[in-house]
């Protein structure tokens, strides 16, 4: 039995994929997201999903370091990988554009790469998918913000597992509890397929080393001993319900921008958040001046579906008047952006409690 939580309909497909024209964007595929939550593993995912539609290359861009917030993010994650893995041979599967791989590498960590949007140069990195037929093995493996884009994620860890022989295995995901406290709503993409709580994570192992919450919270991570996965919870889950203004910041959002229209308007973060936030604005009638991202590899491109054009930090700045409206899509990037901006726009971090 499943029961439904949200809807939303026509979302990208990729959100993190950039365009070279407008046109382009706008004429990119979209799909609906119908989550629902099964009764039997509390697992909550897509019905609606379908894998065959997505391919990862090399227009998919979501590298995050070139924050300094998101490299200690990064640090931290390392210090828990170096209490349980440091001398041992890792795996990371989906790597990404790999920066996370050579964090390691340069520390002193054995370690190899898999993912199909790698764009460099590193022998030791493999661009594909991961399937048993790669034939690789290591003592442990790290799959950082792949398990919410996989469908059966309880099978795809017994792939792993089986082709790695058991060992060891970090995890880490975004977090669905998280995203229920602060209504975040734009946080509900077509490529997650999985939305994880805590308890579903442990509940997936029989020996859980260590697990926990990083970034403020927005993200869950968990050791465990590959051998020891479970393919049913062994108790009931419980039932998850969304809050009724699950959506309002929408409104609060549509509300400033109308009643304020000479104070200028822009999104800051053009990741996945942002690509979500600023659709539902232009859907709602109404649309801010900029969309800025600090990730070279967007700025200047289009994002899909909308087509907005993604302006660079510097741009923004010479053309945003003192006064105008910012909303910040992720607040862990909020004192970060004040500081790069000198202070001089009015600051909505529309995750937060006071932004509902």
């Amino acid at each position: 039995m499943q029961h439904e939580l949200y809807r939303a309909s026509g979302l990208p497909i990729l959100q993190n994929r950039t365009f070279a024209t407008a046109e382009q964007a706008q004429a990119s595929a979209s799909a609906d997201i119908v989550l629902v939550q099964d009764s039997q593993s509390g697992l909550v995912f897509n019905q609606a999903f379908d894998a065959s539609k997505l391919s990862y290359d090399v227009d998919y861009q979501n590298e995050q370091a070139h924050s300094a917030q998101f490299q200690q993010h990064l640090n931290d994650v390392e210090a828990i990988l170096a209490q349980h893995f440091k001398d041992k041979s890792l795996i990371e599967v989906g790597c990404g554009k790999g920066y996370f791989l050579e964090m390691l590498r340069g520390l002193g960590y054995a370690i190899t790469g898999i993912d199909p949007s790698y764009e460099g140069d590193n022998p030791d990195v493999i661009k594909a998918p991961f399937s048993r037929a790669l034939g690789m093995a290591a003592d442990a493996i790290v799959l950082r913000h792949v398990l919410e884009h996989i469908s059966n994620p309880v099978s795809f860890l017994a792939e792993i597992a089986a082709a790695n022989q058991g060992g060891q295995i970090y995890i880490e995901v975004p977090c669905f509890d998280w995203i229920i406290q602060h209504s975040a709503w734009f946080d509900v993409f077509y490529e997650h397929v999985n939305y994880f709580r805590l308890a579903d994570l442990r509940a997936m192992f029989g020996t859980v080393h260590e697990a926990g919450h990083l970034f403020g919270g927005q993200y869950l991570y968990i050791v465990a001993d590959l051998s020891t996965l479970r393919s049913t919870p062994a108790e009931a889950p419980q039932p998850l319900m969304l809050p009724e203004n699950f959506t309002a910041s929408l409104d609060r959002a549509v509300q400033i921008i109308r009643g304020e229209p000479e104070q200028g308007s822009a999104i800051w973060g053009a990741s996945s958040k942002g690509v979500i936030y600023s659709l539902a604005l232009q859907r709602a009638g109404v649309a801010v001046d900029r969309v800025v991202d600090i990730n070279p590899a967007k700025q200047g491109r289009y994002l899909p579906l909308s087509g907005v054009r993604v302006s660079s930090p510097q741009e923004a700045m010479e053309t945003l008047p003192e006064g105008a409206n910012l909303f910040v899509m992720n607040s862990n990037y909020l004192e970060e952006i004040k500081r790069m901006t000198g202070g001089r726009y009015v600051y909505h971090a529309v995750d937060s409690a006071s932004f509902q």
